[in-house]
């Protein structure tokens, strides 16, 4: 009985050590205990798949600059523990693959840091995932990195292809294939956003290119023809009866989802999860270990008869801390552009409520009108953002006499929405435009600047 005992009161210490030092710093442990799991513990034998068996040409993305060609695909967390033979995503990890045919008639060279400041080298990805019980395997594993890692430099005339390990997204990843031609003095760069299987999100409840009917879209050409029907959309969101209003659809995005997503993504924003099993439990693991979860779920607003089409974030260190975004497509085209109406608020912690089926929920930043101007500074620096401007939104609400949302949190508001077009061709920051509408002048209550203290003249 002494050795079970053993092991029981090692565990337990393990597991207060984890909780002394943080889950952050016990992740080599959790890493440790994850490559065991993954290993044949009969043989301690190491175990990959092969290229061929990864359907990566269903969704690989090519693109041409004269004589190169760079073809890339993302692997989801399922694909890499299939051909790689261990759970790289746990240790937040993705392998991108990368092919480059080379027709130039000198070497060209892949910049791993144009994908990923911080990837990861080859040794680097293979050694988190290693145990200390099963040498043999570990050397195998590296062996087979080493084998499948982006071969640097392209020949001239030569394909080469490879894995360049990368930081774990998911949903859509932003993939930016740099090589240099150092002897012709110049570079080639492609930009990709790569579909990753696996992230269960909004936007796949709908087929969001065919909401509506052709006989229901309108057809906007000119300014005026915008602003009057962007004036008679709703105005705030509400629960599914349509009996109570909640937050302020205080925006309005203008663009193809070529236009739009690659903009967000450009900006750290990313996807957000549907609610379900799975999403619930990762959200309750972030909640109580106080750790990021960049595609956690928002709970459902209605406008337009539906819940959001699509919802995004941009995530901080703490699940309770992001600024998030829902988005509900409208039966509008502007100059053959799809129009969005949304909504944006920051959230700033959370709280306990009544409201909710798990007793809690986030708190919102009451001013929600900083969060709109955030976006649209965030958005210029997409190089996205074509023209901005604002016009009437929801009631005005000033700090002393707020609104409130469907969970009880007040907000204010200078009632004004905020609409931004967007192009995919790059805007230089000096280039975006001003709708001439309605002027966001902000609140006359800011608080007064702090004067300098007066200097007191002294005798001489």
């Amino acid at each position: 009985m002494r050795v079970p005992n053993a092991v029981l009161l090692l565990a337990i210490a393990v597991v207060l050590v984890l909780a002394l030092l943080g889950w952050r710093r016990g992740k080599r442990l959790r890493v440790l205990f994850d490559a065991v799991s993954d290993r044949d513990l009969a043989s301690f034998s190491y175990h990959h798949g092969r290229l061929e068996d990864v359907p990566l040409a269903d969704r690989a993305m090519t693109q041409s600059d004269g004589r190169v060609t760079a073809t890339v695909a993302a692997l989801s967390a399922k694909e890499s523990r299939a051909l790689f033979g261990t759970a790289l995503a746990r240790s937040g990890i993705q392998p991108v693959w990368i092919e480059v045919k080379n027709g130039e008639e000198v070497p060209v060279w892949l910049l791993s840091a144009g994908l990923d400041p911080d990837y990861f080298s080859a040794r680097e990805a293979a050694y988190v995932r290693h145990t200390l019980f099963a040498p043999s395997a570990n050397r195998q594993m590296d062996e087979f990195f080493d084998e499948v890692q982006f071969p640097n430099p392209v020949l001239p005339g030569t394909t080469a292809a490879g894995f360049v390990f990368t930081n774990l997204d998911e949903g859509t990843k932003p993939v930016a294939v740099d090589l240099l031609v150092p002897r012709l003095g110049k570079a080639k760069s492609f930009t990709f956003f790569a579909p990753v299987p696996g992230l269960k999100i909004d936007s796949t409840r709908h087929d969001l290119d065919r909401m509506y009917p052709p006989e229901a879209i309108v057809h906007l050409k000119t300014e005026s023809e915008l602003r009057a029907a962007l004036e008679q959309l709703p105005r705030w969101t509400t629960n599914k009866s349509g009996s109570a209003n909640g937050d302020p659809l205080n925006l309005v995005l203008i663009g193809k989802r070529d236009d739009l997503f690659p903009a967000f993504l450009r900006r750290g924003w990313h996807p957000t999860e549907m609610i379900y099993l799975g999403s619930s439990w990762k959200t309750f693991k972030a909640f109580v270990l106080g750790s990021r979860y960049r595609y956690s779920p928002v709970s459902p607003l209605y406008a337009l008869g539906r819940y959001q089409d699509l919802a995004g974030q941009k995530a901080r260190e703490s699940i309770n801390q992001r600024n998030h975004l829902r988005a509900w497509v409208t039966p509008l085209q502007y100059l053959d552009k799809t129009v969005w109406l949304a909504q944006i608020s920051r959230d700033i912690g959370v709280r306990w409520t009544l409201k909710t089926w798990n007793l809690t929920t986030h708190k919102i930043d009451p001013d929600v009108d900083e969060a709109r101007l955030g976006l649209i500074q965030d958005m210029i620096y997409s190089q996205a953002l074509l023209k901005f401007g604002f016009l009437k939104g929801p009631d005005p609400a000033p700090p002393t006499s707020p609104h409130r949302n469907l969970t009880g949190d007040p907000y204010f508001t200078d009632g004004l929405r905020a609409v931004l077009l967007f192009e995919r061709r790059p805007v230089a920051l000096g280039d975006v435009q001003l709708f001439d509408w309605e002027r966001a002048v902000g609140r006359a209550s800011r608080p007064k600047p702090i004067e300098p203290p007066r200097s007191e003249s002294r005798p001489g």
